[in-house]
């Protein structure tokens, strides 16, 4: 639980006079009168610094490079969407999910519960705690989806946590390096609404999920998944193996992976719009 992007921002119009040269003396004059090839050339070596100069800074802050204003203040942002935006901006009442199925085909993931916003302690596994522990916990937002035909629920969750960007970046390379992700003892847990489809969406039911750490948000974006049903899963397994061409587990059978994963990239997706049009709502 951020951020990629400025979707819907506009360039400002910016309208130019007529040029005026400079004499050596440094008193304009309209171009076209003849100047000394010695301030021409002078002339010329500052137009191109001052290009290269602008080049070089447009180029930092689209890539976002670390130590750039933009991207510190983007990172600002995203830590306060917790309290500043509406929820249903960060987690839509209906998610499309067009290609996310198994084999391409579309989804359609309707929300049916959202979570009181909470600390971390009860929301995680006692591992899990200690592994996000560098980072800390701010706050916590999930909430519960099931699919068109409600055969299968869904929890994400956004966890906005304390850390700065170099702890964001640690907790990431953690997560790949130690591959924490494929982890069963690192799964987060549901949220299981009562009144819902999702009651009895316990532990024992988690049968796929996805965590994705994010460094340029104070935020890690999660995801677990299983039947509807209510049915206890011997074998979890996380959504990118889940996903993988000839694999015949139950939660990949029966694209409990694609579930996971896909309705994780549109909320991170609708995270990050929402980080570079905060007034805008994610399409």
């Amino acid at each position: 639980m951020t951020p990629g992007g400025a979707p819907g921002s506009t360039r400002p119009v910016v309208s130019f006079g007529e040029p005026e040269g400079y004499d050596e003396r440094v008193r304009p004059r309209k171009i076209g009168v003849s100047v000394r090839p010695k301030v021409a050339a002078a002339a010329a070596c500052v137009v191109l610094g001052l290009g290269l100069i602008g080049g070089a800074v447009t180029g930092s802050w689209l890539t976002g490079e670390p130590g750039d204003t933009g991207a510190r203040d983007s990172f600002t942002v995203a830590g306060g969407l917790w309290h500043n935006v509406p929820v249903d901006q960060l987690f839509p009442p209906t998610v499309a999910g067009r290609g996310a199925g198994p084999g391409g085909a579309d989804r359609t993931w309707t929300r049916i519960a959202v979570a009181p916003d909470t600390g971390c302690t009860d929301a995680f596994d006692p591992l899990m705690r200690k592994v996000l522990a560098p980072v800390g916990c701010e706050r916590l937002l999930r909430a519960t989806y099931t699919d068109a035909t409600q055969s299968y629920v869904t929890t994400v969750g956004l966890l906005f946590t304390k850390g700065d960007a170099a702890a964001m970046s640690a907790l990431a390379r953690r997560f790949k390096d130690e591959n924490l992700g494929s982890r069963t003892d690192l799964m987060p847990r549901p949220y299981a609404a009562q009144n819902t489809v999702a009651a009895d969406f316990g532990p024992g039911q988690r049968a796929s999920w996805t965590v994705s750490v994010l460094t340029d948000a104070p935020v890690v974006v999660y995801a677990v998944s299983g039947w509807a049903d209510g049915r206890t899963v011997d074998e979890p397994e996380p959504a990118a193996e889940a996903m993988e061409s000839g694999i015949t587990t139950a939660p990949a059978q029966a694209g409990l992976g694609n579930e996971a994963q896909g309705l994780a990239d549109r909320v991170e997706r609708g995270l990050r719009q929402t980080v570079s049009s905060p007034t805008e709502k994610p399409s």
